[in-house]
């Protein structure tokens, strides 16, 4: 977007109206990306979700029944080409404005501004705002009855998840609609277009498989990175090239061009899942060094930094677990901070949680106990629950015997009591069996105490053997 906050208020002459600056047919010199942008919703690739006839979005574009809508989606997934389209329609007066800048004081200059031409018999107001989750609540208070009464209608973008950023008010008047990050098949139909796409490169150059692979995997599913990449590509090879001659774009030019190394890594083949292993069995092994290499390798690639949130919330229970609890924070909070906050930053959140983990104390102990549990329970062992811990809440219940003979551990000054738990098949089986490391030295002092305190001491019945 840019840099000012405020594009001019009063409606452009009838042949240009929406034409706001910055929302023009491009120049023939203008970015590749900005060029390239559809010009219609037919254009439009990877939201196939929200094309659907009758759906917002085409209302919206075509400029159907009025209704207010926030885009939410990541970078490179069509929210300011969205606005473009609804720039283009005659009907309106577009008026766009980026919260980077503007103020409650600008926000209500563009109401009164709708209102008047409004009681003038004037065109209806579309504001754009994008970022709008830059906002503060004072300044998304001061939409809510222009909204609600329709004196403009509010497109706001936002790569911020709304139900955290957008006020309740403001989103129950909106219709949220939420972008897809574009695939990989998606970001590669674009780069084709564009090659030979007039508005483009026009077949002036072409792209060879290897540096249209590099392309779109560094992309990450934004394809104004893609194209921004092409474009610089491009000017290199058109530039080396003789003149008449139709140079390809291979992918040490393209390499070049976007300063960064192809890595040889396939998200779908057999060099996701080595590097992958590689990860977790570094962070397993404690080599820290080697665990950042490993998620710099997949983060440069254009691994989708979910994917590696995942396995890290993994990793912190089965091969850290107890001996160090905090891990598992740790990992969910750098999952969240992907969610919420995004990659490029992300990346710290991700570097700190894997730095975490490998350095952690390790103990496959939690990993132990729930895998021996289940295969006991899938071998039928899973007895009937003891009487006095079934529910005892419901009518007629106590007739049953339920709850009868239950001790409250609170009762108790220590805040346990010998009482069975288990089924009578499981009586005395052990699970859980800590390591000495980390965290996890104190629970294996101290959990020899709380079973000999539970079970009270007294022999155990035929399934007592520890596994």
């Amino acid at each position: 977007m840019h840099d000012e906050g405020l594009f001019p208020l009063e409606p452009a002459p009838p042949a240009h109206r929406g034409a706001a600056p910055g929302f023009e047919t491009p120049s023939a010199d203008a970015p590749l990306a900005v060029r390239m942008r559809p010009a219609s919703l037919d254009e439009l690739v990877g939201q196939e979700h929200l094309l659907a006839p009758g759906a917002p979005l085409r209302r919206l574009v075509a400029g159907g029944a009025p209704m207010s809508v926030i885009l939410w989606g990541p970078p490179g997934s069509g929210k300011t080409t969205i606005a473009h389209l609804v720039a283009g329609a005659d009907d309106r007066t577009f008026v766009a404005m980026s919260a980077l800048t503007a103020g409650v004081k600008e926000v209500r200059e563009v109401i009164d501004a709708a209102r008047r031409r409004r009681r003038s018999g004037g065109a209806p107001t579309v504001l754009f705002i994008d970022e709008v989750h830059r906002f503060t609540k004072t300044q998304q208070d001061s939409l809510l009855a222009a909204v609600e009464d329709r004196t403009v209608t509010l497109l706001a973008a936002t790569t911020e998840n709304p139900y955290f950023s957008v006020i309740s008010p403001l989103l129950s008047r909106c219709v949220l609609l939420t972008l897809k990050p574009l695939d990989d098949d998606a970001v590669r139909a674009l780069v084709r277009r564009a090659l030979t796409d007039e508005r483009g490169l026009g077949g002036a150059a072409t792209l060879a498989a290897a540096a249209e692979d590099h392309l779109v995997r560094l992309a990450g599913g934004d394809v104004r990175k893609a194209l921004t990449a092409l474009e610089a590509a491009a000017g290199s090879a058109l530039a080396l090239a003789g003149d008449g001659t139709v140079p390809e774009i291979d992918l040490a030019t393209a390499e070049r061009a976007v300063d960064t190394a192809a890595l040889r890594y396939d998200r779908a083949g057999d060099a996701h899942y080595d590097v992958i292993s590689a990860f977790i069995k570094s962070m397993r092994g404690s080599d820290v060094d080697a665990a950042v290499h490993y998620l710099a390798r997949m983060l440069t690639a254009g691994e989708d930094p979910r994917f590696i949130a995942r396995r890290l919330i993994i990793f912190a229970s089965e091969d850290v677990g107890m001996a160090d609890p905090t891990a598992l924070t740790a990992a969910t909070n750098a999952s969240y901070a992907v969610q919420h906050v995004g990659l490029p930053e992300a990346q710290l959140n991700l570097a700190q949680a894997v730095i975490h983990l490998a350095t952690a104390p390790k103990s496959n102990a939690v990993t132990t106990a729930i895998f021996t549990a289940i295969a006991d329970v899938r071998a039928g062992k899973a007895g009937a629950v003891p009487a006095h811990l079934r529910d005892a809440h419901y009518a007629g219940s106590r007739g049953l015997g339920h709850g009868i003979g239950y001790r409250y551990p609170h009762d108790d000054a220590r805040g346990v009591v010998a009482q069975q738990y288990p089924p009578d098949e499981l009586v005395g089986v052990d699970y859980y069996r800590p390591s000495g490391h980390g965290t996890e030295r104190q629970i294996a002092e101290r959990l020899p105490k709380l079973r000999h305190a539970v079970r009270g001491g007294g022999a155990a019945k035929a399934g007592e053997e520890s596994r």
